[in-house]
């Protein structure tokens, strides 16, 4: 038989239960997000949740990401420790915008729910250009005896 009753443990989980309920929530929803060349990738860990109940929305420049996780013992099971949470989870992010949130795709394996926003075209680094186009300044020089003048002008190029 399964026992277990750590009293330090249980105390910390029921107190922050009571007093955090935000952190709670995000609790049943634990996420990476780090950029990968032109994305932005979420990985959500959604373990246990039927795909049929996830639902990602985008409105103006929130991402609300909504899931279900329910489990009810079989009639005659005598339940020893319910500690997966269970229920309705949420959890929003704001996009930035820099973002394309018309291109986010999303795919559920394996427990994990992997979204990809794309980095809108205008907000990618690209290289400028530099043109070089000839100097206005000229020069002028004067040389030789009076009555023998010599006039050379040029024009200042840079160097390529």
């Amino acid at each position: 038989m399964l026992t277990r009753f750590d009293p330090v443990v249980d105390f910390e989980r029921i107190t922050s239960e009571l007093l955090s309920p935000l952190t709670r929530r995000s609790a049943g929803m634990p996420l990476d997000a780090y950029r990968h060349e032109d994305n932005w990738v979420v990985k959500v860990d959604l373990p246990g949740v039927d795909p049929k109940t996830i639902d990602v929305t985008v409105d103006r420049n929130v991402l609300r990401i909504e899931a279900t996780r329910d489990w009810q013992p079989d009639e005659g099971d005598k339940v020893l420790a319910l500690e997966r949470p269970r229920g309705s989870f949420s959890r929003q992010l704001m996009l930035g915008e820099d973002l394309d949130a018309s291109a986010i795709s999303a795919e559920y394996r394996d427990g994990v729910l992997t979204l990809v926003l794309p980095v809108a075209e205008q907000a990618k680094p690209r290289k400028v250009a530099i043109t070089t186009a000839p100097s206005a300044a000229t020069t002028s020089i004067t040389t030789g005896a009076p009555g023998n003048v010599v006039e050379v002008q040029g024009t200042e190029h840079p160097a390529d």
